[in-house]
């Protein structure tokens, strides 16, 4: 029963003794955390691209269309 006081004192020394821990960097803020949903928020971007260009060659057909008519 001892040694147990002893040695818990020795434990805690070799434990806080030597040198101390190398400082840790911070994150930068240009550092970029991918979520779940930044493929979702991408799809939905390319899409509404798509639709932009499909409307406009709708416009475009429209155009054509009506330009014989007149």
């Amino acid at each position: 029963m001892k040694i147990l006081p002893a040695l818990l004192c020795v434990i805690g020394l070799v434990a806080c003794s030597g040198k101390p821990p190398a400082p840790q960097s911070v994150p930068t803020a240009t550092a970029s955390v991918s979520t779940p949903w930044d493929a979702m928020k991408q799809d939905e971007q390319r899409a509404r691209n798509v639709q932009k260009v499909v409307n406009k060659q709708v416009a475009d057909q429209d155009k054509q269309i009506e330009q014989p008519t007149q």
